[in-house]
């Protein structure tokens, strides 16, 4: 890398409704501290003076290449729809501007490679946006592990119960979809709202480049009206000897925090990955509970800039999580659940499947798939691992 930057760092945001309120007010909070600089906004309606409130009068364009030129960006903030990632990636890191990519990073392994392999011959730097792996827990659980608090690993589980209203599928063109005028999408429950807790159960196991995944099995079913999945689980088999199993819905009765559990022979770890909240079960000991901090993505991509501190997230890092997105791109499309496996809330828009909050529990609890847990209508969904080539 070349000589560190100075801060505040000028930052371009590439998506700035949505999600991207999220990049608006965290890139408002940092250049309150001096740290960044919002130089440039991306997005076919240019944002209010409200919704820039604080943070100066930034240019706006909807051309991302001639933004970056005109405005000396240093470090782009790229949250766009997934299909748009990669050739956005590439438009800043052919400028020599730096990188915080939105989850899920691409919507195959092939445009997660062309994406990764561009921006290392580019020579700029890439923070994947999964902000959970930025969590002080995690170090601190590995730590647990390896001490060997819970005796010998057995395997992780990942659990995510969440509500989402019909409108949510409709939130954006390219939502629930699984392609797009030909092109990948991958809008399912385990690869994009629930994407962390794939990622932080495999980066809990140390599983977390491409080659650490064996296999994979996929349940992929929904009980809403789309393409991709809503109500799906997932098994992973790594090289580390861990299985990985996450069970996600968006049709869950009550949300739920979203967790990942890890398996040992003599006790267990619950990680609220959310909430920064750790929960250690032992033979022998009472409870014990733990909060912890979190480094922002963004701020630890500026710290990586001007002092060399180590890079949280980079996109090697995101490789076995990718895996698991091209396992979910390439199994055949999600089975829509018979109509009496679900009911819909009235008032509220949405679609629940009954029981749906237990499976999902007991699939991070036991390891299981929906199917072996005796869910009739998961027995649509079942096909044979899918092996893993790393290329």
């Amino acid at each position: 890398m070349s000589e560190p930057l100075s801060t505040p760092v000028p930052v371009v945001l590439a998506g700035a409704r949505g999600h991207g309120r999220w990049h608006v007010e965290n890139i408002r909070r940092l250049q309150q501290q001096g740290i960044v600089r919002l130089v440039g906004v991306c997005e076919l309606t240019p944002l209010t003076e409200e919704e820039l409130d604080g943070l100066g009068t930034p240019e706006q364009s909807a051309d991302f290449g001639a933004l970056l030129d005109s405005t000396g960006a240093r470090i782009a903030v790229i949250c766009t729809p997934i299909p748009t990632h990669t050739d956005l990636a590439l438009t800043a890191a052919g400028r020599g501007v730096h990188l915080l990519l939105e989850k899920p990073p691409a919507p195959s392994y092939a445009e997660f490679r062309r994406m990764a392999d561009g921006v290392a011959a580019a020579g700029v730097v890439c923070q994947i946006g999964f902000q959970s792996l930025g969590s002080h827990a995690l170090p601190a659980v590995r730590a647990l592990i390896a001490e060997g608090a819970i005796g010998t690993p057995a395997g992780l589980g990942g659990a995510g119960a969440w509500v989402r209203d019909e409108d949510y599928f409709r939130r954006a063109p390219w939502a629930g979809k699984r392609r797009m005028n030909g092109v990948d999408v991958i809008d399912g429950a385990l690869t994009n709202p629930l994407a962390h807790a794939v990622a932080t159960a495999l980066a809990l196991g140390g599983s977390t480049r491409a080659e650490d995944v064996l296999t994979i099995e996929t349940e992929l079913l929904r009980a809403n009206a789309i393409e991709s999945d809503d109500t799906s689980c997932v098994r992973i088999a790594t090289a580390q000897g861990h299985p990985v199993t996450v069970a996600a819905t968006l049709c869950a009765e009550r949300a739920d925090e979203p967790y990942v559990l890890v398996h040992g022979s003599s006790g267990r770890i619950t990680f609220w990955y959310k909430q920064d909240r750790v929960l250690l079960q032992r033979a022998g000991h009472g409870p014990e509970e733990s909060e912890y901090g979190r480094t922002d993505l963004l701020e630890n991509l500026v710290d990586h800039l001007t002092t060399g501190a180590a890079l949280l997230v980079p996109p090697d890092e995101t490789g076995a999580f990718m895996k698991v997105v091209e396992a979910v791109r390439t199994a055949p499309d999600p089975a829509p659940l018979p109509e009496s496996a679900w009911h819909r809330v009235p008032g509220e828009n949405r679609r629940v499947v009954p029981g749906i909050d237990g499976l999902v529990a007991a699939a991070a609890d036991t390891l299981s798939l929906y199917s072996e847990l005796g869910a009739p209508w998961a027995l649509a969904a079942e096909h044979p691992p899918n092996e893993v080539s790393t290329r």
